[in-house]
């Protein structure tokens, strides 16, 4: 009896600091790392939510940026920190997509030691050259790189990222030999391809957009299914002439694995709220990204079909990481 008596105690208890956790959460400034560059899409987009997240929470919130490795070294902070609520993960299509798909081992696991809470945005990647390149259309290009096999080469955020899974799946849709130069993050990658160190990249509409528009950079086409609405003059891969290649950029808020279901029930509320004003919304949609939210199990099965998703295409195109 007095075992039982000890047992129902110790519930008792955790169930009364659980509750107690939930009111006084949160009773100090959060973090949002990031594992790309500041000045990244990832990097702007987690200070857009993350300002309007903060009036919400009543505490500041700082974004951490711990670019490397092509998002494996921010990704394995993230997953490694305090499961208290008081560090989330701005993750992405590179971090819980191309990098599980393309790496045997990493230092965390996607799937376990991470809890989403809730899928922010998505949009699309746009391929583009250095105006150097005498190529006005993807068909020109396709033909420029068969004529000159071996000797274009394209930047990514870093071996394993979204933007090298492009590039690889140009090569093998396209037919075509290009040399893949990887950098640590899309910012220096970027940086790379204005300055005419590379020939191309792909990259997502709201790191490419102002570049585009200050004719830095030429687009030739956008890799979703339809238009991005911030270039509608550049046409989508199938109406540039490639068919099959559909890859998007998306972005979502999740914790270390283990951090109570209040503070994620919590953030996910919150954040649901922040993506239904008007001004995030103006201000994500000038970025040319399309808001999701939704609940932290529709995040957690887009994930789950993201990962499986990206290891089917790299084993049918045969994307290796360098």
């Amino acid at each position: 009896m007095k075992f039982a008596a000890l047992a129902c105690a110790a519930v008792f208890a955790a169930a009364l600091s659980a509750s107690t956790f939930a009111q006084n959460y949160p009773a100090k400034p959060i973090r949002i790392v990031i594992a790309q560059a500041p000045g990244s899409a990832t990097d702007v987009i987690s200070r857009i939510v993350g300002n309007r997240l903060s009036e919400a929470l009543g505490q500041s919130i700082v974004v951490d940026a711990r670019p490397g490795a092509g998002g494996v070294l921010g990704t394995e902070i993230a997953a490694k920190s305090a499961a208290d609520g008081y560090t989330l993960f701005m993750g992405n299509n590179s971090t819980h997509g191309s990098n599980p798909a393309l790496y045997a081992k990493l230092p965390y696991d996607a799937i376990k030691d991470f809890t989403p809470i809730i899928f922010i945005a998505a949009t699309p990647y746009v391929l583009s050259v250095h105006p150097s390149v005498p190529v006005k259309t993807l068909k020109e290009f396709i033909a420029f790189a068969k004529t000159h096999p071996g000797q274009i080469n394209y930047a990514s955020a870093g071996n394993g990222s979204t933007h090298h899974f492009c590039g690889e799946l140009l090569k093998s849709l396209a037919g075509i030999n290009l040399v893949h130069v990887p950098y640590k993050g899309s910012t220096p990658a970027l940086g790379a391809l204005m300055g005419g160190e590379v020939s191309m990249m792909f990259s997502n509409v709201a790191d490419t957009q102002p570049l585009i528009k200050g004719g830095r950079i030429r687009p030739l086409a956008v890799t979703a299914d339809k238009r991005a609405a911030p270039l509608p003059e550049v046409p989508t891969m199938e109406e540039a002439g490639l068919r099959d290649f559909y890859v998007v950029s998306w972005f979502g808020l999740l914790a270390p694995a283990g951090t109570p279901p209040a503070v994620i029930t919590r953030v996910n509320a919150d954040t649901v709220k922040v993506l239904q004003r008007a001004d995030v919304k103006a201000a994500l949609g000038a970025q040319g990204l399309e808001v999701i939210s939704g609940t932290p199990d529709q995040f957690a099965t887009h994930i789950k079909s993201e990962i499986a998703r990206m290891t089917k295409i790299a084993a049918s195109a045969g994307i290796k990481a360098d």
